[in-house]
């Protein structure tokens, strides 16, 4: 476990998202800075199990996605989730704030459903069981990834 990326999820990230006010559109992609927040906690939701969305890459194609994912390479701009549609999904908050607070919660959920249950895996559809570790590792890739698009890193 990389202490550093679980501190960065447990303390950096919300701060960092506090900035947004919840319409600001990113540099790239479709979602503006709430429905990013909502879709992270969707990520959040899948990565502690309490999510589960069927496997969209399997078979050999799998292991070239896990060796990305596994790396330090960044996400690109623009990276398209087949998950999601083109224009995101509708906002589930009627703002930013109680977006924030639902994502808080799922991490918080996170965090102690693995320190609870420390061999706990959960799948992902796009990377496969994932433990701790790989969830963890995802987890702060995927947030630098949100954190560049709107301009917070």
């Amino acid at each position: 476990m990389n202490q550093q990326k679980l501190d960065f999820l447990k303390t950096e990230f919300i701060p960092l998202l506090k900035q947004l006010k919840g319409d600001e559109k990113g540099s790239w992609g479709v979602l503006n800075a709430q429905q990013m927040v909502e879709h992270f906690a969707d990520s959040v939701r899948i990565a502690s199990g309490k999510l589960v969305r069927p496997p969209v890459i399997e078979g050999e194609m799998l292991e070239k996605y896990r060796a990305f994912m596994f790396s330090e390479a960044p996400f690109k701009e623009n990276t398209k989730n087949p998950l999601m549609d083109e224009k995101g999904a509708p906002l589930r908050h009627p703002n930013m704030e109680d977006a924030l607070r639902e994502l808080q919660q799922d991490l918080e959920f996170f965090f102690a459903a693995y320190e609870s249950n420390p061999s706990l895996t959960a799948g992902n559809p796009f990377y496969g069981e994932l433990d701790y570790a790989g969830q963890v590792h995802l987890l702060r890739k995927h947030a630098m990834h949100h954190l560049k698009q709107f301009g917070l890193l």
